[in-house]
């Protein structure tokens, strides 16, 4: 069984920046692939970034230039730095592991979710 816990949430103004952590247990974690989504008040979930096992990463449209995600597989953590933030980076931002090497889009691909952690960014 895998287990994801994310840390790092807060709140910050516009401009500032947070990273997020991401604790993952209970599987060959370098195996698989991470992906970060994010769930404002009354909206789906949606897509932030992702990271293949292999290091190949994708960005939402809207975070591209600002986060960063990444990974340390000897430690079995993944990151979610935020830079530049803006009010609309206000959300819920979960963890994800995808039972396959390479990353996707969708929530429903990934296995495995954390409890998420609030990111609030005050104008």
């Amino acid at each position: 069984q895998v287990q994801l816990v994310e840390s790092g949430g807060g709140l910050v103004q516009a401009g500032g920046s947070l990273r997020l952590s991401c604790a993952a247990s209970g599987r060959t974690f370098s195996s698989y692939a991470m992906g970060w989504f994010r769930q404002a008040p009354g909206k789906e979930r949606d897509f932030v970034a992702t990271r293949w096992s292999a290091g190949t990463t994708y960005y939402a449209d809207s975070v591209k230039g600002r986060f960063t995600i990444s990974r340390d597989n000897a430690k079995n953590m993944v990151y979610l730095q935020m830079n530049s933030l803006k009010p609309e980076d206000t959300a819920v931002y979960y963890c994800a592991m995808r039972y396959y090497y390479a990353g996707s889009y969708y929530a429903r691909d990934y296995a495995y979710w954390g409890q998420g952690t609030q990111v609030t960014v005050s104008s």
